[in-house]
């Protein structure tokens, strides 16, 4: 086992060498940096108009708000990229983001009514530029053309999925640094700064030039997409409910502890191991299909996620949520293989996009369901629903068909002839 450990490391680190150099070491650098600003504003803009108001209820309304900007922009900045190209979508997209989360925080500080800051932040939640599903599709896309076989383009996922993961775990951390040594303002403020800066630089990247927008006949045409595209979407949609319920659940049990503050670190723990799984994913040998990934992942979700609902201390908590980690990067990565593998070309940076934008609505909606069953039933009952979700994801995994592994993508001018209706 030791011989086999100390053999596969290098090889995984060559790969993860090979996908730097697809795009050069700048672009993942400012394309991490770009999505923090997601990351942050979720809990800055809670916590922001939470202090500023007064009220914990328009605090979540905006919080509301903004995801649900996030769920319905999303695809449609991702339909747009795929059209016109990522460039000018992506730069549009990103300084008007700045300006929007710059307007919530001097609105919020300005005490003006809930309403205009609900809206403000439903713009500023629909203009998040997408910089991870852009940013993964342009890689994709990137090492295609370069003639890649499947394991690097896994591998160019497994890295993105890691920096997703990175990035949910450390700008949550740099809102609570940005409070307690100032304002939530602040840190709201440093993330516009952050976006307009490293999104217009994800924008103006030469790589975005390399990716070529469909063509105008090809884009008058929604060519329709495999059936197992929305069981892949509904996965995503029940993956971000278990991150919601799981944190409601996490909150509920550290707050009966007497423990508060350790909810923001046990979240952190479950993240990093989600991080370091997503990128051991790349060592999976190629012979175990996409499909017998995703139900292995998802059976996984089940059987991890069980004991959150008899976790009773402080340890027990933290052991549980770091093993249910490695879970959770592997079905998200996975998914995001077979979507590459199954969506035409010309659809691929907005199906992406719906990915990603399903994750967020499924954690917004849990996390407001959960959170309401918490206050009655505790911890166990926001844990049940983290259950249902993963045990839906599995009914999901074990009955939808996708394209088999070894299936060529199909090309973006010519609709594959098995595409069921969109």
């Amino acid at each position: 086992m030791t011989r086999y450990y100390v053999h596969l490391m290098p090889g995984t680190f060559h790969t993860y060498r090979r996908v730097v150099a697809l795009t050069g070491p700048v672009l993942p650098v400012v394309s991490f940096l770009g999505r923090l600003p997601t990351a942050m504003c979720q809990l800055g803009s809670l916590l922001l108009v939470a202090e500023t108001s007064g009220s914990l209820a328009t605090a979540g309304l905006v919080g509301g708000a903004l995801a649900a900007g996030q769920t319905a922009g999303g695809p449609l900045l991702g339909r747009a990229a795929d059209r016109h190209g990522q460039r000018t979508v992506v730069l549009v997209a990103a300084l008007v983001n700045a300006v929007a989360v710059a307007a919530l925080v001097f609105a919020s500080l300005d005490h003006v009514g809930t309403l205009p800051l609900a809206l403000v932040g439903a713009l500023a939640g629909a203009s998040v530029p997408q910089v991870g599903p852009m940013a993964r599709t342009r890689s994709v896309e990137i090492a295609r053309g370069n003639g890649a076989d499947e394991r690097l383009v896994g591998a160019v996922l497994s890295f993105e999925g890691t920096l997703d993961e990175v990035s949910f775990v450390l700008g949550p951390a740099l809102v609570g640094l940005a409070v307690a040594v100032a304002h939530p303002a602040a840190a709201l403020l440093a993330a516009a700064g952050l976006l307009a800066v490293c999104g217009t630089w994800f924008a103006l990247h030469p790589t975005a030039s390399r990716i070529r927008p469909a063509s105008r006949a090809a884009s008058s045409v929604r060519t329709s997409l495999p059936g197992a595209v929305y069981a892949l979407r509904a996965a995503m949609v029940l993956q971000g409910a278990m991150f919601g319920a799981s944190q409601a659940g996490i909150t509920a049990l550290t707050e009966r502890l007497g423990r508060p503050e350790q909810a923001g670190l046990v979240y952190a723990a479950m993240g990093v191991m989600s991080a370091a799984a997503g990128l051991a994913t790349a060592a999976v040998p190629q012979k175990v299909t996409l499909t017998a990934r995703w139900r292995l992942a998802t059976a996984a979700l089940v059987v991890l996620s069980v004991p959150l609902l008899f976790v009773a201390s402080l340890g027990a908590l933290y052991a549980v949520v770091i093993v249910l980690g490695v879970a959770y990067a592997p079905h998200l990565i996975t998914i995001f293989g077979l979507t590459t593998r199954i969506v035409p070309e010309n659809r691929l940076a907005e199906s992406m996009a719906f990915l990603t934008s399903g994750v967020v609505g499924g954690q917004a909606l849990a996390l407001a369901v959960s959170g309401r069953l918490a206050e009655g039933g505790g911890a166990p009952a926001a844990f049940a629903v983290a259950v249902a979700a993963a045990t839906l994801c599995a009914v999901l995994a074990w009955t939808a068909r996708p394209a088999p592994a070894a299936a060529p993508r199909p090309a973006a001018a010519t609709p594959p002839d098995c595409a069921r209706s969109a």
